[in-house]
């Protein structure tokens, strides 16, 4: 067991469960409830602040002005591809010693 610190109606649903004496009250409306705030809260944009250089947000500014779109639009896409696996480094395959 974690070291968190339980009150006793949370210590007795913990050894409840932990002795498969646990059972729900959750309704099934109330699950269909939780289900579907949950679905939203994902789908919800979210705002972010991130610290980057000066050089760096120019570049991104121009890519999106020649794209465009806005350059938040622009982040937003590369974050999604990258965390979907569609984005990867070009060079990262690239021989860094030619030589070798």
């Amino acid at each position: 067991m974690n070291s968190n610190k339980l009150d006793k109606e949370e210590q007795e649903m913990l050894e409840a469960y932990e002795a498969g004496e646990f059972t729900s009250t959750l309704t099934p409306e109330r699950k269909k409830f939780l289900e579907e705030s949950a679905r939203e809260a994902f789908k919800r944009n979210k705002t972010i602040s991130i610290k980057i250089s000066g050089r760096d947000l120019t570049a991104i500014q121009r890519k999106a002005l020649q794209e465009g779109i806005p350059y938040q639009t622009l982040v937003a896409s590369i974050i999604h591809k990258y965390v979907s696996g569609s984005l990867y480094d070009a060079s990262a395959n690239r021989n860094v010693n030619p030589e070798n």
